[in-house]
């Protein structure tokens, strides 16, 4: 991790996320949080977070209600550098089956679904928790690897996955039973991550200014 004073990152508070959490952590990493309770406060942003916790159709809901829906995609559209984190990662996919069927943001193309296949069901929690190592596929930009160690361990604490339509999104995956579940997703300027960094010490801290700060942007 660099020490070096980054620009500000604009954090979305539609009223679901680790906010205080993530803000430090930005600080941390040198870069300045605002925090955005109104899509106005995105005007000029240059890279965005987009936190979650709790249930996809609650966020999603609360998302949509606090009018950031159309602000998120013209970012995107826009080359933005967005990330989301945990829930936040799920929401940039199309779709998710958490407690019904329901449309996400669509900026990344796939679905949602439970962690633990029919496969495991019965041999594995239902809810996927603790620390772990990713692994990194062949093609993962160098810059997201820098500093990053393969001892290093993440944080997951969550109960669904996403399932790319590509699964060329997925540079890098955790297992969990028979599932290589991605870890860390994105294309062009958009990112997501389902651990959080926020609680992932010192490589979470790496990663997470790797994401919003790579030297090739």
């Amino acid at each position: 991790m660099r020490s070096s004073v980054l620009g500000p990152t604009h954090v979305v508070d539609y009223g679901t996320g680790n906010l205080v959490s993530l803000s430090r952590a930005l600080e941390a990493i040198g870069s300045e949080p605002i925090r955005c309770s109104a899509p106005k406060d995105l005007a000029g942003a240059e890279r965005i977070v987009l936190p979650g916790v709790g249930a996809f159709p609650a966020a999603i809901t609360r998302l949509a209600d606090s009018k950031f829906v159309p602000s998120l995609l013209s970012a995107a559209a826009n080359g933005v550098r967005i990330l989301g984190v945990c829930l936040g990662m799920q929401l940039l996919f199309d779709r998710s089956s958490e407690f019904g069927d329901h449309a996400g943001l669509g900026i990344l193309r796939g679905r949602v679904q439970p962690v633990v296949a029919d496969l495991d069901r019965g041999a594995l929690r239902s809810t996927h928790i603790g620390w772990r190592s990713l692994d990194w596929a062949a093609a993962a930009p160098p810059a997201l690897l820098e500093g990053q160690e393969s001892h290093d361990t993440f944080y997951f604490v969550h109960s669904y996955r996403v399932v790319p339509d590509n699964f060329s999104l997925s540079v890098a995956t955790v297992k969990y039973g028979h599932n290589d579940i991605p870890a860390v997703v994105g294309q062009g300027n958009v990112w997501g991550v389902q651990f959080h960094p926020e609680k992932s010490r010192g490589p979470g801290l790496s990663l997470l200014r790797n994401l919003l700060y790579p030297r090739s942007a």
